[in-house]
């Protein structure tokens, strides 16, 4: 059986940059718990991961932007979502190393200069609004971007599936590493670790239990309608362990994911989000976003309100930040007050 460190020193061989406040805090979340009547809560704070109001893509740009520089890349060419948490995150992170930028995002109901749009702003990047859906027409956008800017004598990296998400495994088995030192200061053996995703955080999260051999079962959260789920997650998490040499293999049976709280479609919220995302900020003090978090969130809530935990059980929350997103939903959220 592989132990943390064995994990940790893998990681560590893949090419990287420096951009986060690495290990996020693992805390226990008491309010919530008895509020709940549940198992013993804890959260992992990817939120505090320190560039640009944090979040999850600050470990998962660790590696995507490593590969990067190892190409010799001098341009990042990304797109998204218009509130995309990836893109603010990647935005900051190219002004941190020197790096040019170029985001297209896809208009959608918050193409607003406001939350995440108003900060891609700020960082002074290329920033352009096109009319496209987001998925596989935006990435066409931002190949076609790429070959324009590499015409121009720029060296361009395209930030896109499946690299980008095998790169996202990688860095999610390194947080699962760190989750199990962590654990073990902690004196706690978690039963389930649940998060919002439908990519390579996810399957970074499967491919570091099964490699650890831990007890801890991961459950995703889907924000989105995403065909062919667990043959996206299967295949990052195993590119991931290719890329880090290890012999561990998933197979869907290793992957629990649900589109149960997704509600009208992405970007939309729900009342139980909008739920979820008060009692914690009432309970804990901590700020969920209306995309990600607060339906995962929502969903950790029903599953303990329908029995599924015991009260000596724990179950880590992993927070994939996305805050700032919350000021782009002003309307909807006074609207519940």
């Amino acid at each position: 059986m592989m132990m943390s460190e064995g994990l940790i020193q893998k990681v560590a061989q893949i090419p990287q940059v420096d951009l986060g406040h690495f290990p996020t805090p693992l805390e226990e979340c008491p309010r919530l718990s008895e509020v709940l009547g549940g198992p013993r809560i804890f959260m992992k704070r990817e939120d505090c991961s320190g560039l640009a109001f944090g979040g999850n893509k600050v470990r998962q740009l660790t590696f995507t932007l490593g590969d990067a520089v190892a190409q010799g890349a001098d341009t990042i060419v990304h797109g998204a979502a218009s509130q995309s948490n990836h893109c603010r995150q990647a935005a900051a992170a190219c002004g941190k190393l020197g790096l040019n930028c170029y985001l297209r995002l896809a208009r959608d109901h918050k193409s607003i200069l406001q939350g995440n749009l108003l900060l891609d702003n700020l960082t002074g990047v290329d920033v352009e609004i096109v009319d496209v859906p987001f998925g596989p027409e935006l990435d066409v956008v931002k190949y076609e971007l790429a070959k324009d800017l590499e015409a121009q004598g720029m060296k361009p990296y395209v930030v896109a599936s499946p690299r980008s998400t095998a790169l996202a495994a990688v860095a999610f088995t390194w947080c699962i590493a760190e989750i199990a030192e962590q654990q073990q200061q902690l004196g706690i053996d978690a039963d389930w670790i649940y998060t919002a995703s439908v990519g390579g955080t996810q399957a970074g999260l499967v491919l570091g239990t099964k490699t650890l051999e831990m007890k801890m079962k991961p459950f995703g959260i889907a924000p989105i309608v995403w065909e062919n789920k667990h043959e996206r997650l299967r295949s990052a998490a195993n590119d991931a362990a290719d890329l880090l040499g290890l012999d561990t293999r998933v197979a869907d049976t290793d992957i629990q994911n649900t589109d149960d709280y997704i509600g009208q479609a992405y970007g939309y919220l729900t009342p139980e989000c909008i739920d979820a995302l008060k009692l914690v900020a009432k309970t804990e003090g901590i700020f969920l976003d209306p995309v990600y978090t607060a339906k995962a969130m929502a969903c950790l809530i029903d599953h303990i309100q329908q029995g599924k935990f015991g009260r000596d059980e724990t179950v880590i929350f992993l927070h994939t930040g996305g805050t700032p997103a919350l000021f782009a939903y002003q309307e909807e959220l006074v609207a519940s007050l």
